[in-house]
Formats: C-alpha cells, structure tokens, sequence
C-alpha cells in the first residue's frame, strides 16, 4: 500500500538530507522542489497550488538526467511515489495533474519502468479491487487516462477490466436514487467518454465486431437509460448522449457508423425501440418527453461524429443524409419547442451549422445541386429560427441566434461562390426586412454586422441613411449600446478594408478625411450631447476604435472642439485619453503649449465626468515602463487632494483605477531603472543623471501618496474622504509593496518587487508598515460605516505584519468585550470585526490554547470556545431578565463575532470546532430563537407549539410593552398610549430581530461550510438529526416572526443551508428540504388564523429558498410540483361560507407565486409556467374577495416584469415600451394568445348594442391585458400576421365608457399594429369621425381620436416623405374643424383633437391653422359660465398649441391680466415647462408680462399661484446657461417705488418665514433677481442689508435643502455683481462683501452636493468677473477650487477689514480639549441609536488646514495696517491664555510607551482630532503674531510656545495622529503656500 504524501516527503527529506554522494547544487535543489510541493499540499487555493508546481517544475528541470541518475534506486522510487501521491491529492484540477505529469516525463527519461510500475501499482489498487468503484476511484481513473501520460499507457494494458469495473457500476448507480442524480453518475459517463474517445483503438472491436462485447453492451444500456430519463440531472444526460456518440465514432466502416447513427435517431419516437450500434443491441424505453434526450442524442452526434458518419444515408432512402435529414428535423422542432433546455438547443443549431460548413465541400459532392439557394424550404426554416428567437427572454438564445445568423450568410456566401450566383438576392431581401425592425430592436443590429460584408459600407449606408440617428440613439439606451458601438465598429473596418483595398500606399490623413466625412459630425454631437449615457458611451466605446482604425482621425475631432464651450472640454479630454491609450503617443505632443492650460481647466472643472476623463489622460498609457514626467507627477500632486471627498461612488472608483495606473508606471520605471544598475555600463553617466532623478520623484511621489491617506482616516472626517483615502492607500499597497494575492489572476506586483522596496528602504522612504499607521487603521475600526471597517480590517490582515504588538492586542481585546455588549447593532459588528482581526494578528495564546492537545490553530479553536461562552451567557441573560439583556448583553454581536471567527478566517472549521462545541452551538442557537420569538409572541408556550401563523406587529408590541412593564416598577399608567416607540421598546425589539437574523445568517453558512470541508461523510461535524433542528430553527424563525428584517437575514442563511444538502451525494439529506417544501406547502393549503397583513409573513421566503437552492443543470422536480400544487390551490374556489378576516390558502398561494416569480435566483426557470400564471392571476381579478384580487393584481405585475425582458431606458422609446415585439412574446407564450383575445373579445362584444343603452360592464381583467399588450415593442412587422385578429376587439374598445381602458386601448393598438397597416387604420378610422349634425358617442369618438393619435405619432416618427394616404387623413381631420368649437360639448374631445393636428401641424395649410388658432384664442378670451369636467385640460392644450406659433403666442400673453385666473395659472405652468426659453422674441414678451403684473402676484391670495408665478419669473429672468457669461437686463425696467414694494413684500414674506419652504425658495431667487438689476440708490443699500440678513439665515444646515439651494443660487444673481469692481467706492460694500463671501464658504461645505455646486458657480461667477473675461463662457470651477479662491478674494479686497479676522476664525473648530476629554472619559452610550450631525459632510479639521496660510499671511501684514494690528491684539490678548493652556492638556494626556484604552478612546474620538486641528491652528498662528508684534509679548513665552508646540506635534505623529503637512509645516515655522484659484 502506497504510504500517504506527507510519509513520503519526511522519508524523502531525510535521504536527500544524508546524501552524500550527490553533489551539493543536486541535494539544495531537491530541497527547494521538495519545499514547493509540500507548500502546494498545504495551499487551499488552486492557483497556489498551480504556482508552487510550476516553480517545482522549473527546478525538477535544472536536474539533468545524469544527475537524477545519481540518485540511489530507493531515492528515486521515493520521488516518483511522492509525485503520485501529489497528482492523486491534485486530482480534481486538472492543470495541477499535466503539471506533475511534466514531472513524471522528466523521471521517465531516467528510468520510464519505474514510473510505469509505480503508476500501474497505484492504477491496481482501483481497478482490482473488490469493492464497488467509488467516486475517488473514477477521480482517479479520469485523471489517469486524461491528465497522465503513463496512465494513459497503463490504462491500455487494463482497460478491460476497468471496463468491466464500469459495467457493474454503472446499473447499481441507476437504481439507486441516491446515486442516479449525483456526482458518482455523472463521473462513471464521463468514464465512459473519456474510454471511447481516448482507447477509441482498443474499444471498436469490442463494439463492431462479435467477441466480448458482454461489458460495452451493458454500458450502452445504461447510458441509453441514462440519455432517455432514468436520470434527472441534465448535465449527466447530456455527457450519456455525448458518450453513446463517441461510441459510434469508433466504427473504421463508413455504412456501419451512419447506420448506428441513423439508429440513435430513433430518440425520438414515443414507443419502445431497438438501437443497433454495430453487433451491440440495446432496448430502449423511453421515460422522459422532455427534449432532452433528443438534444443529448444531436448535440453527441454532432460534437463527436465525423464527417463520413454525418454524411451517410439511410437505407431506406438513399437520398436523405443524416445531417441534412435526420438531424435538422430534430434541431429545428427542439428549436421550436418551449422548453427548459432552450438555450441547448440554439447551441445545437450552431453545432448543426458549423458541422454542414465543415462538410459543405462533400455534401456538393454528394447532392450535386446547392444548399441554399432562395426561397427553399431549408433556407426559410433557418431565419424562422433565427428571427424569432433574436428576442427570447432565456438567458443566452439571443447571443446563439445571433451567431448562426452569421453562419447562415456565410453558408449562403459560400453556396452563392460554387454555383456562380452573383445576384445574391437573400442580401437585400433581409436589408429590407432589417431596416423595418423598429431603431429599439437589438437585433437590427446585429443582423446589419452580420450583412455588412457583403453589402459593402457604401451601399449599406446609402441605403440605410439613418443608420447614425439609430446608432445616437442605441448609444443613449443602455442595453443597446453595446451593439450600436459593434455595429459602428464593423462599418468603421470595412470602410477601412474598402478604402485599402488590399494596399498599403494610403497615407493616413487621406484616409482619416474620408472617415472624417461619414462620421466625424456623429462623433462630436455624441462626444458633446447633454445625454450622459450617450456621452460615457460614445467615449468609451466609440473613441478607441476608431482610433485603432483611423489613427489620424483626432486631429478632425481635436479641430472642433472649444475648452470653453459646456460639452467640449469633457470631449477633449476623453479624445486624447482616448488616443493615447491606443497610441501611445506623448501627451504633449498635440496641440502645442495649449494642451496644459486646457489640461488645467479640464482637472479643476465642476463637472466629475472632466475630472475623470481629464486624470485618465494623464495616468493611462500602453506602455507600464513609461515613467511619468515630473511636470505630470507635480499635476498629480495638486489634483489628488482636491478630490478626496467626491460625493460620486464612481468617481471614487475610477479615480481608485486612475492613480493606481500612475502608481504602476512609476514603479515600473523605477523598477526598470534598479535593474538597469547592476547591468550599467561606462559611458552612460548623463542618461543615468536623468534616471536616477526620475527614480528620486517617483520614489518620492509613492512616499508623499503612501502618507497622505493618513491625514485624511480620523474620525471627523467625512465619509466621502476616509473612504476615498482607503481606496488610495489600498492602490500604495497592492503596487508597491511585495504581496501576492492568490485570488487574483491580474494585477499582481512584479516578482523582483523586492529590490526596488530594499531601495527605497535605504532611503528612509517607503516604511508602510510602522506603529502609527496600525493605529491610524484601527481607529477606523470603529467607524459609523460599514465600508470604512471593512476596507481598514482588509488593509490590516492582507498587508499588515502578521501579528499585533502586545499593547495593541491587550487593548484592542478589552475595547472588543465592550462592544460587543453593546445593543447598538452598529457597535456590536465594530466588536465582531475586532474579533476577527485579533484573532489572525494575535501573537500570544491564551492558557487554555496552550493547555490544548490541538497542535495548530488551537488559538482559534479557543477563541470560539470562549465566544460561545460569551454567547452562553448572554443567553441565560436574557432568559433570566430581557431587559438586562437587551442592554447590556444583546446576544447578537456575540453571534457575529462567532461567526466572523468561525467562517471568516483562513481556519478549516474542522480546526476550530470539534463535535462537543458544535453540539454546544446548536443546542445555543436552538434555545436563543426558541426564547427570542417566545418574547416576540409574548407565550413561549404558543411560540414553541406547531401553530404557524405569526403574531401581528399589534401582537409582538403588546407583548414587548408587557414585558416592559413586568420589568418595570408598573410601568406606564393604564390607557396611557405613545405614539412613538420607547427606548425600552425599540431594545427589546431591536436584541430579538437582530439576533435573530445573524442566527439564521450563521447557522446557515456554518452548515454550508462544515459540508463543503467534510472529506468523509463518517467524520462530518453534522448528523442528520443535526441537520434537522437546523432545520426547525430556520421554519421557526421563518413561520413565526414577522419582522421583516429577520426573515430577510435568515433567507440568506436559509438558502445556503438548502443548497448544501440538495447538493450532498447523501439522499437522506437531500431529502430534508424535499420534506420542509411539503410541510410549507401543507401549510399554504391550511386554513390560517387571523391576520393583519395577510402577506403570508415568511412562507412564500421558506418556499422560495428551497427552490432557488435547487441546481440548475437538474430538472427541478421541486419546483415543478410547487408550482403545481401552488396554481391547483389557488385555482380552487372559494368556500361559500368564506370569511375575509382569515388568511385563506388561495391568498397565500397566490402571495407565494409572486415571491417565487420576482426571484432573481429562479430566473428563467419560472418562464415556462408564465403563461399558466398569467392566466390565473387575470381570471382571479374577478374574485369576490378583496385580498385575493389584491394578491392576484400584485403576482401579475411581477410576472409582466419577468415576462417582458428589459426596458429601454431612453427618452424616445418612452416609459412603458419593452425590448420585446407582440410577434416575439407570443411565439415564447402561445398560449396566452387565446386566452387574451378571448378577454379582448368578451370585453368588446360586452359594448355592443344600441347607441342610446348603458355598457358599463365592467370586465377586471381588461385593463391589465391591454396594459401588458401596450408594453411590447411596437413598429415591429408581422410576417406570418398571426396578430390581426386583435385588431377588431381593440379598435371596438374605443367606445368604452372608462377612460383609462380607452386610453391604454389606443397604446395596445399602436403595439399591436404592424408598420404595414398604419395608413389603412388611420384611412378607416378618420372615415368614422362624424360631421357636426350626425349623433355620435362622445365616448367612441374619443377614444378613435385617442386611437388616431397614437398611430399617427408613431407612424410619423421617422423622416420618410409625407404619402398619398397621409394627406387623404389630413383633409378628414381638417374637415373634423368643428371639433374644437363650441358645437362639441366635450372638452376631453376637444384637447385630443388638438393633439391630433398637433401631431400632423408640419402638413397642414396656413389658413386651417389660423382659423383653429382664432377659434381656440376666441374660447379662451370667453368667460366660462360653469364648471365643466375636462376644461382645464383642453386649456392647457390650447395654450400648448397657440404658443407653438409666436404670433398667437404673443396675442394670448398681451391679454394675461384681463385672463382668468385659472388660465393665467396655465400659462404660467406653461412657462414652466421650459417652452418659452426657445423662442427668443416670445421670451421677451413673456418676461414684460411678467414683470408688469408681478406686484398683483405677489398680493394675490393663492400661495399656489403666486409660487407658479415667481418661478415663471426667475425662468425667463434668469440666464438659461450658468456657463453663459451674457446678463439678463430688466427689458422694461419697473419703476422704483413698484420695484420697491415688490421687493419689500418679497423680503417681508421671507422675513416671516411665510408660505412654506418651495414659496420662500422661489420668493428668495425673484428678490435676488430684481436686486441685481435695481440701479444704484442709497435705497438700495439697505434692502442689500435686509437681503444679507435673510442670506445668513438660510445657508444654516437644519434650513430645508430647497431653501439653501436657493440661498447659493442668490449668491450666483446677486452676489457676484455686489462684488464687482464697480461697486468698490461704496465704503458700506466692503461688509457686505465679507459676509458674501462668509456664506459662500458655508455653503461649499454643505451636506448638499447640489448646493456646493451652485456655490461654487457664485465663485466661478466671481473669478470670470475679476479677470474681465466677458465675452468668454464662465468656466465653472470645482468645489475644492473656489474654496480657497474665495478666501483669496477676501484677503486681498478685505485683509485690513474689522470682520475679516472674524469670518476666519468662525470657521476654525473650538479648541477646548479639557470639555472634550471630559465627555471622553464617560463610558457607555446612553440610546440605542446616535444622533447625527446636521451637516455630516462639514470637516473643520479640513477647513483649519484652509484657513490657516491665510491666518499667518494677516500676522505677517501686522505692522501694515492699525485697524488690522488692533484686531490681532485684541484676538491674542483675548486667546493666548487658552491656547497655552490647551498645549498643556496635551502634554498631559500625551500616552505612555504602550497603548492605553484612554488613548484607544481618544483616536476614535471625532471630536479630539478636530479640537487638535483648532489648537493647533491657533497655536501656529499666536506662534506667528509673537513674531511679529511686540504688542503682546508679556501675553506667553514665545520660545516656550514654539517648545511645546513641536513636542506635541512630534509625539502625537507617533502615536497615531496625523496631522496635515500645512499645518506641521506651520508648526515649524515654515509660511505654507495658498492654493490659488487664480
């Protein structure tokens, strides 16, 4: 017997250790192998292993065969035995066994018997043994004959037995149904396979000739078996026909192989039949009618066959062909079928193609006529295929159709070449048929790719001239962007191939001019569009290759383009990215000097997508050795910290991606330069100068990048900041430091990193690792947010030493027993999190570790030993006093922490738990839920009862308050009620939901996890009775809480749990969840209690959970009879007695469908019972019971989404329009088409009848029917015009008296009509419309208008020229005039029919539509006599209609103050609408209007109007473009006493806070407009002060968003002209400009991104102004910009102004240390949840650093100004004392030599970073008044302040806290420079 690998590679070691002989290299490399395979069987991840066994590879090789030679006898035996064992450990990857086979050859060279003998020894033990063969042993036998080359030899030699060895095992697998679906089958056929297609030799006499067939005919049997459906894994049938296939191949006799291929093909028949394959002959019966034993049968047949087979004839008829004629009839009604395995069936249909392409050659031979020629039956049968399955909604059939389209035409092509037919007319036939699909469908696409070749660029777009309006369009749709971007690709390219024509002499420029003329226009409307979809698409799909086609094409794009213009920047710099990333051409080699100042604007830009396009252009190149310049690293350097704190998750993202680029080709450079060294030559002393500077910066840029995250990882930071900072942190990291990562296959470092890291060191540079930096991470531990603490603990354990300091790890294990005793949820995860991690990086073992038999990880097996002591306690906690325990012992971070310690670490958890503790740990886990959901129902009595229905949320909170107040001493007074929850309530609540969901979370994955790991079913951690009260712990939590927060989490685990045992190989097992289904089922069916919701609570997820676990590749029998029991049961009628306060089983069964329908996890696997669903959830709208309608109307909507596929999400293909034609749907449902027309028809019929007879019968399931039919893809033609019947029932809908069904009619019919019968539906319904003296149904005739209407938009969407038929409708609709005048009564009529004219207005006369116009302007100007229903909305389309014409527009807005006022309304919300702003001439007149009757507005009473009416007037007032840099002006300006009184009731209202937060936003941008445009007057100068007044009060962060908004939008009106350099001479500005600017600072720091937006365009505004640039755009400047630019304007306009020292001072955190230790010091938290911050993304840290070069340049303009020097002095005598005394707290609590848990506290501490940063801040800036006034030197020492200073800023950096390089620059003395704006 083979001793085991780790016996063979001691006694290995051993001999190499006492070798003698061998020379020294010989025994050092034998070592070096030995530790790399035994590093391989150690390694759990494969592409370690593969790693370990290359390099043993590599070094096996530096042996030569002398030299193994060498080797004593036994030694050599050894290594050959140990390489066995390695590759039979191996042998479930496949490349790991070829690489030990490597091995094994090289031995074999030395003596090739040995490794024979030892390789059939091992191969013996499984082939001769007794017993049964088992799954390891066909492993074995697979990887021998596969992945072995002397197994393979071994193999021949025992085949025959092997063979017989599969032959007995094969039947005992089929009868067994533990074994029939499992892995054991499908490897005993893979077996087979591998037997028949590698010993295909040594098997065909076997099977063709008559001796010893015995094993073979057993094994045929059997797999037939298998093939016809004695097996239900689908996968294992597939490999069954596969296998039987590969048997055929063997026949060397041309006739014999076909006929047991025709033979096979009798799969299909019903009945039993006899296959023949050579002299075997099996009986088969089939058990399955499935399809999928005929797609084994044709997909083996066409996969393993050859052509000689394929091409046989039958011998009945010797003009039928097997692939031709046998095996297409199969293909293409597998094809047609609605099966599960459709997408199986489309492979097949390529396999067919490829194979008759293969064969193409000899079936001309054979046939002697064409394949394909046009219009043959074979020919039309393949587009049926093709072109009604382009649509399908399972997973994959599109993408196959699609590429055998492609081989289909080049079929065709080839077809059309041997029998010289240059017509080819299939071609234009199918462009026609193509250009007919509507721009939506994806499929015209692909199919245009397809046909390109052979239609030529040329001829294809002059055909299809709108083929670049379609491509905009896909580009602006997300899921059809990536075939319009193909599409254009391939035109691009063959536009190129047609331009070349087979030369090379084309000079590139010519050849981008001839790109340039067909595309250019496209590319820069799509580069430049306002769409962001269609930018971010056209960038980065469409850029890259066209410059791989036509390289020179960016100096066209480059040419114009203007950086100033919105749009064109962000295009620049996504061009040359772009090019340079293809390229790899110079940044700065186009476009001259100019490229950096445009480079400039576009990285400080407001706009996020410039930014990012901008820092690709600068870190992206091909070339990873392309060192950047110093220019781009200084660029770098500036944009980084500008961008930390983007609120964008992409942004942060990408910007990750960008710098790690740069990170990559500095350390590649420099990389290349280390190297370059040691192989230097004399001579190169300049060259080297060069580099070795390069070296410096780049060493130096990864140092400066490596340290600033640091700065930035404090608590008080925002989110933004601390997230992006990791991410930066984490690029260092993964570049430059020497970890390699299994899991990844990219992006690893070099494997010489070393050298350069070493290098680095010498320098002092690149300590990535040290004390404070761990500190800094840690803290982050304890961060509010879960991505910050998970991202900190990632960096900690991937790249951090592998063990804490002592100090650390004491500490940190105090503060995690404390938190994980925290009832905060959130506190309890920072607990589990810290467990975690201290477990992996703790050194020291405690006692019981140490005392424990377990040599390795007993660490962690007493870790969670502890923890579920922990857990133990808090359990009998609670059960003695709830309350204590939802306090102090909250039960669910200790399961976190168990969890995270047990399923998150490296450990096998066979290494942390043995059978006791996990027997402890379910018994724990059992009792917790037990107790949890017995205080949830307030009875643990009823709670452990088998009664399943949940308490109500009434029920569990009158339990939780009775517990409460048992607790309590009486609790509250008898009838007293609370609205709001109790803090006693929302713990007990938030201990039992919590919990309970980790509960389900953990024991979920445990189980996965222990049957993952478990190597023998003997020795698993988990018995069946185990599994079981799992099992019950899951349906408890899941059938008896309500909350759905629990039921959720448990799902989670709950599924894993199921997965786990449906995929065991043990059916008792499997059985476990088969047996919870029918109980859950059995539940549905029961009569439940009452209930509140009726939503069936858990149910429906218990149900679910068990079939999503349920595998794929099987037949789901599970959720084949779900769904059957489930539509049984809800199809059941109702009792008569039935009572609607009860949960009735139908409700529940139907609620359970529609959670089984929503499921992502079922998929398309629900599909195939749609339609039944469908129709019952339609027929049970018509239920008598509320409930059950409401269920059904749910379940339905659901499946319309699952059903339909996805949704176009651009503008023009509307909200409501599916990727999927009426043609398409019902081909995938068929039989939902009878249902619904029957309902359509029903529903129509019930409307006929007598004109003058009511008809309101209402039909509940119409609705939804033509909701779902409005919902399909129109414009799509119907060839087979199998659709025309719903027609009729819909156009006769349009008399129904309900106007949604009209409405939705008329959607339904543009969906259901073909593009074919526009004209004749519009021709026959104009026909209907009635004259003025004919009596009509005001109903039809509405709902034929609606019909009119909607057919006309859609047929007229295109540009095609104007038909006969066009005009013949027009003139009925002109003839129709009257139905817009007074003689039609109905004013809904009235508006349709305007929309209808409105829709034809480019075709109609002038005079038609000046009399329309006259009548519409004439009824408006008429008072209304009555209210009438519909009016408002025919006004509202007349306004419409009249204000498209500016003629009439203007005539209606002259008469507005002598309008009504609800008419003024309208035209005010037309306004609105943005309608006015297109019209230049009209919005003048709108805004003299305006103006005029604004006083009116502003005293009307309706708040509503007046609201409508500022808004209006800020529209047209304001500038339409924040980028423009044109005034509006006054074009009347108001006089000044009505200028005045507008503006005093404006503010007045605003003062009084009057009118809600939308009116006084409103109220505030109308007073700021009208004051930027009052003329200069002394009055002015106090509204200016009541206006700042208001200002100040609403940029605060508790206003309402709306009202800060508007707060920066005055800013941008207002503010900015204040400020201008006009206005300098008035003294009484220049406070005004103080606070101006103090706002503006406010607001850039806003929570809102939306309002630092606008703030930031107020400082653009600004910076535009100042530098006189007036006829340029305004260049709208980041955020992170115009902070310090506006700081720049107030120390240079008001450095000497009394209120400048103050506005920088206010924005300075406090510096009271000794409050903030106070509050520090007390421990605990006194609520269950936190309140936050009013502004989370304020940062005062930040804005010290900000603040602070501006503070110390006023210190030194001391001696400048006397009005200054008084308010420094002031300052300094008024804070010295406590700024000193500050720097003394912080000498006192400077923290000892090892961590402290005062100083762990003060680290998490938000509020001790910010109050350090104020400090010091101050400190630096007294430091600097000391130096420079004399006037307060008695105020402190200023050697003494400079002494302390330091020292604190020294220790403190060591120790955790890292402050910014200004502000420890200032600490030194050093002036830091400003960023300026400018």
């Amino acid at each position: 017997m083979m001793l085991g690998f780790e016996e063979l590679l001691r006694s290995l070691q051993d001999c190499v250790i006492s070798e003698n002989e061998a020379a020294e290299n010989v025994s050092r490399t034998l070592r070096l192998f030995l530790q790399k395979l035994s590093e391989s069987s150690r390694s759990g991840v494969k592409r370690c292993k593969e790693r370990c066994l290359e390099e043993a590879v590599q070094l096996l090789r530096q042996l030569s065969e002398a030299q193994l030679s060498g080797l004593e006898n036994d030694h050599l035996t050894l290594l050959v035995r140990l390489l066995i064992s390695t590759q039979l450990q191996m042998v479930g990857i496949s490349t790991a066994c070829r690489k030990v086979d490597q091995m094994l050859q090289h031995l074999a060279k030395v003596d090739h018997q040995l490794v024979f003998r030892e390789t059939r020894e091992c191969f013996h033990s499984v082939v001769h043994s007794d017993q049964i063969l088992c799954f390891e042993d066909l492993q074995r036998a697979c990887m021998f004959l596969e992945d072995s080359t002397v197994g393979r030899e071994v193999w021949r030699e025992s085949y025959m037995s092997m063979l017989n060895k599969v032959s007995e095992l094969l039947p005992v697998a089929l009868q067994q149904e533990s074994l029939r679906d499992g892995p054991l089958c499908y490897i005993t056929v893979k077996v087979c396979l591998q037997i028949f297609q590698l010993l295909s030799s040594d098997v065909a006499p076997l099977v063709w000739d008559e001796e010893q067939r015995a094993p073979v005919q057993k094994i045929l049997q059997t797999l037939m078996a298998i093939i016809l459906g004695q097996c239900c894994n689908r996968d294992t049938r597939l490999l069954a026909g596969t296998a039987v296939a590969m048997l055929i191949n063997t026949a060397s006799e041309n006739g014999a192989g076909g006929a047991a291929a025709w033979s096979l093909l009798q799969v299909s028949h019903l009945e039993p039949w006899l296959l023949a394959v050579g002299v075997l002959r099996v009986q088969c019966d089939p058990a399955e009618k499935d399809g999928v034993a005929r797609l084994a049968v044709c997909r083996g047949l066409l996969t393993c066959c050859r052509p000689h087979i394929l091409l046989s004839s039958h011998e009945d008829a010797p003009e039928n062909r097997l692939l031709l004629h046998g095996l297409f009839p199969l293909v293409f009604t597998l094809c047609e079928e609605k099966l599960d395995c459709h997408y199986f069936a489309f492979e097949v249909l390529n396999l067919w193609l490829k194979k008759v392409k293969e064969c193409l050659a000899d079936l001309w031979k054979v046939t002697r006529v064409r394949l394909l020629p046009d219009n043959c039956t074979l020919l039309q049968q393949l587009i049926h295929l093709i072109w009604t399955n382009a649509e399908s909604p399972v997973d994959g059939v599109s993408e196959t159709a699609r590429s055998a389209f492609f081989l289909l035409l080049d079929l065709y092509e080839m077809d059309c070449k041997q029998f010289c037919d240059t017509k080819r007319a299939l071609y234009l036939t199918l462009l026609e048929r193509i250009m007919k699909l509507p721009w939506e469908a994806k499929a015209k696409y692909h199919r245009l790719c397809a046909l390109l070749p052979y239609l030529g660029t040329d001829k294809l777009l002059d055909q299809c001239p709108e083929i670049s309006s379609h491509l905009l369009k896909c580009l602006s749709t997300n899921h059809l962007a990536p075939c319009g971007s193909e599409l254009y690709k391939s035109l691009i390219q063959q536009q190129r191939r047609e331009l070349c024509d087979g030369s090379s002499s084309h000079a590139e420029l010519d050849l981008a001019s001839h790109w340039a003329r067909r595309w250019q226009s496209v590319l820069h409307e799509a580069l430049t569009s306002e769409v962001p979809l269609l930018q971010n698409n056209s960038a980065t799909q469409l850029l890259p290759c066209t410059f791989q086609v036509f390289p020179s094409a960016v100096d066209h794009m480059l040419a114009s383009l203007d950086p100033y213009t919105p749009g064109h920047l962000h295009a620049w710099a996504c061009i040359l990215s772009s090019y340079r990333a293809v390229t790899g051409d110079s940044l700065w080699a186009l476009q001259g000097s100019s490229t950096l100042e445009t480079l400039q604007l576009a990285l400080g830009s407001a706009d996020d997508k410039v930014r990012l396009a901008a820092l690709n252009l600068l870190c992206c190149c091909p070339k990873t050795k392309d060192t950047p310049t110093p220019q781009e690293m200084a660029i770098m350097r500036t944009f980084i910290p500008q961008n930390l704190n983007c609120d964008s998750s992409p942004f942060r993202q990408h910007f990750q991606a960008g710098v790690k680029k740069f990170l990559i080709r500095i350390r590649d450079g420099c990389l290349a330069y280390v190297r370059g060294q040691k192989g230097k030559k004399k001579g190169e002393s300049s060259h080297s100068e060069r580099t070795q500077d390069l070296l410096d910066q780049g060493m130096g840029f990864v140092e400066w990048l490596s340290q600033l995250p640091y700065t930035y990882l404090a608590p008080g930071h925002s989110y933004q900041r601390k997230k992006t900072a990791l991410l930066l942190l984490s690029a260092v990291l993964e570049t430059c430091t020497d970890t390699w990562s299994p899991d990844r296959k990219k992006g690893q470092p070099p494997a010489n990193i070393s050298s350069l890291i070493s290098c680095a060191r010498q320098r002092g540079q690149w300590d990535f690792f040290c004390r404070t930096k761990q500190l800094v991470l840690l803290s982050c531990l304890e961060d509010s947010t879960n991505e910050i603490r998970e991202l900190a603990a990632g960096l900690l354990l991937r790249f951090f030493p592998p063990s804490f300091l002592d100090d650390l790890t004491e500490v940190l294990h105090t503060r995690t027993k404390q938190l994980l005793c925290s009832p905060r949820v959130q506190e309890a995860q920072m607990g589990a999190l810290m467990m975690k991690i201290l477990l992996q990086k703790s050194k020291h073992q405690c006692e019981g570790c140490r005392l424990n038999s377990r040599e390795s990880n007993s660490k962690a097996f007493c870790m969670v030993k502890v923890l579920v002591k922990e857990l133990e306690e808090h359990y009998l906690t609670a059960k003695a006093d709830m309350m204590l325990a939802a306090r102090e012992k909250p039960i669910h971070g200790a399961l976190s922490a168990l969890q995270r310690c047990l399923l998150e670490t490296p450990n096998s958890v066979y290494d942390t738990l043995d059978p006791s503790l996990n027997m402890e740990v379910l018994g724990l886990l059992e009792n917790i839920s037990l107790l949890l959901l017995g205080v949830l129902y307030g009875d643990p009595e009823a709670c452990a009862s088998e009664k399943d229905a949940p308490p109500s949320f009434c029920d569990m909170g009158n339990a939780i308050s009775s517990l409460i107040a048992q607790t309590s001493a009486g609790g509250q007074a008898e009838g007293e009620e609370c609205v709001l929850l109790s803090e006693e309530h929302s713990l007990v609540l938030t201990c039992c939901w919590v919990s309970l969901k980790e509960i389900g979370i953990f024991l979920g994955s445990l189980v996965e996890k222990i049957l993952t790991q478990s190597k023998q079913p003997s020795k698993c951690l988990l018995t069946k009775q185990d599994l079981i009260k799992a099992a019950e712990i899951f349906k408890n939590i899941l059938l008896k809480c309500r909350h759905w927060g629990a039921v959720e989490g448990c799902c989670i685990g709950f599924t894993k749990f199921c997965a786990s045992l449906l995929s065991s190989s043990d059916p008792e097992l499997r059985d476990i969840p088969a047996q919870m289904l029918k109980k859950g089922l059995q539940v549905v069916q029961c009569l439940r209690s009452t209930s509140v919701t009726r939503r069936a609570a858990g149910l429906p997820m218990l149900i679910l959970c068990i079939l999503s676990a349920e595998e794929a590749s099987k037949a789901r029998p599970l959720l084949a009879h779900s769904m059957q029991t489930l539509l049984e049961t809800a199809r059941t009628p109702l009792n008569d007695d039935w009572d609607q306060t009860l949960d009735l089983p139908q409700v529940c069964a139907v609620h359970t469908l529609q959670a089984l329908v929503r499921s992502t996890a079922l998929g398309a696997a629900i599909l195939q019972f749609a339609s039944d669903v469908a129709i019952l959830s339609l027929t049970l709208l018509s239920s008598p019971c509320w409930a059950m309608r409401n269920a059904a109307l749910q379940l339905y909507s659901s499946l319309c989404t699952r059903m339909l596929g996805q949704r176009s999400t651009s503008e023009e293909a509307g909200p409501t329009q599916h990727a999927m034609s009426p043609a398409a749907f019902f081909f995938h449902y068929p039989a939902l088409q009878p249902f619904l027309l029957g309902e359509l028809r029903g529903s129509a019929q019930d409307l006929e009848g007598p004109p003058n007879e009511a008809k309101l019968h209402l039909k509940p399931s119409l609705y939804p029917i033509l909701t779902l039919l409005a919902q399909l893809q129109p414009g799509v033609q119907d060839s087979a015009e199998t659709l025309s019947d719903f027609l009729p029932p819909l156009l006769q809908l349009s008399a129904s008296p309900i106007y949604s069904v009209r409405m939705m009619a008329s959607k339904a019919l543009v969906a259901m009509t073909p593009p074919s019968e526009y004209m004749n539906i519009l021709i026959n319904l104009t026909s209907q419309l009635p004259s003025p003296q004919q009596q009509c149904s005001h109903n039809r005739l509405h709902g034929q208008l609606l019909q009119i209407k909607a057919i006309l938009e859609r047929a007229l969407c295109g540009n095609s020229a104007p038909s006969d038929d066009l005009f013949e409708v027009l003139s009925r609709i002109i003839a129709s005039l009257w139905m817009v005048t007074e003689a039609q009564r109905c004013p809904l009529v009235r508006a349709v029919y305007l929309d209808v004219v409105d829709a034809l207005r480019r075709f109609c006369c002038e005079t038609y539509l000046s009399d329309l116009s006259s009548t519409l302007l004439r009824h408006l100007q008429t008072p209304q006599q009555s209210l009438q229903v519909g009016v408002s909305s025919f006004h509202e389309k007349a306004i419409h209609f009249l204000c498209a014409d500016q003629q009439w527009a203007c005539k209606i807005w002259e008469n507005f103050s002598s309008a009504s006022p609800d008419l003024r309304l309208t035209l005010v919300a037309w306004v609105l609408d943005g309608q006015s702003l297109r019209q230049t001439g009209l919005k003048e007149v709108v805004q003299r209007v305006l103006q005029a009757n604004l006083r009116e507005a502003l005293l009307s009473r309706s708040v509503e109007y007046c609201r409508s009416y500022l808004a209006a007037l800020v529209a047209v007032m304001a500038r339409g473009d924040t980028a423009s840099s044109q005034r509006v002006v006054l074009l009347a300006p108001l006089e000044e006493p009505v200028l005045l009184e507008c503006l005093d009731l404006l503010l007045r209202d605003l003062e009084d806070q009057r009118g809600g937060p939308e009116f006084l936003s409103q109220a505030f941008s109308a007073a700021s407009l009208l004051l930027s445009h009052w003329p200069q007057s002394s009055l002015k100068i106090s509204m200016i002060q009541r206006w700042c007044g208001i200002l100040e009060c609403l940029w605060a962060p508790d206003v309402p968003e709306v009202l800060r908004i508007a707060c920066a939008e005055a800013l941008c009106v207002a503010g900015a002209p204040l400020m201008s350099h006009t206005m300098k001479e008035y003294s009484t500005l220049v406070p005004i400009m103080i606070r101006l600017i103090n706002t503006g600072l406010y607001l850039l720091q806003d929570q809102s991104q939306e309002v630092r937006i606008k703030a930031a365009c107020f400082a653009s505004v600004l910076h535009h102004a100042r530098r006189g640039q007036s006829q340029r755009n305004v260049y709208l400047m980041q955020v992170n910009q115009a902070l310090p630019f506006l700081l720049d304007v107030l120390l240079e306009e008001c450095w000497d102004a009394p209120g400048t020292l103050e506005v920088l001072m206010c924005h300075l955190p406090q510096s009271d240390l000794r409050s903030v230790l106070r509050q520090a010091s007390v421990e605990g938290c006194s609520s269950l949840y936190e309140q936050d911050e009013a502004n989370v993304f304020a940062e005062p840290s930040v804005m010290s650093v900000h603040v602070l070069p501006y503070l110390l340049q006023m210190a030194e303009k001391y001696s400048q100004s006397s009005s200054l020097a008084r308010s420094l002095n002031s300052w300094a005598q008024d804070n010295a004392a406590q700024v000193v005394d500050g720097l003394a707290v912080c000498k006192e609590v400077q923290p000892a030599e090892s961590l402290t848990p005062l100083w762990l506290a003060l680290l998490v501490d938000p509020r001790f970073h910010s109050t350090l940063c104020g400090l010091l801040t101050r400190a630096a800036f007294l430091l600097r008044l000391l130096k420079t006034s004399n006037c307060i030197q008695h105020l402190c020492d200023p050697l003494s302040v400079n002494t302390h200073l330091q020292d604190v800023c020294s220790v403190l950096t060591q120790n955790g806290v890292h402050f910014p390089s200004a502000l420890t620059a200032a600490v030194a003395g050093e002036l830091p420079l400003r960023q300026s704006a400018q």
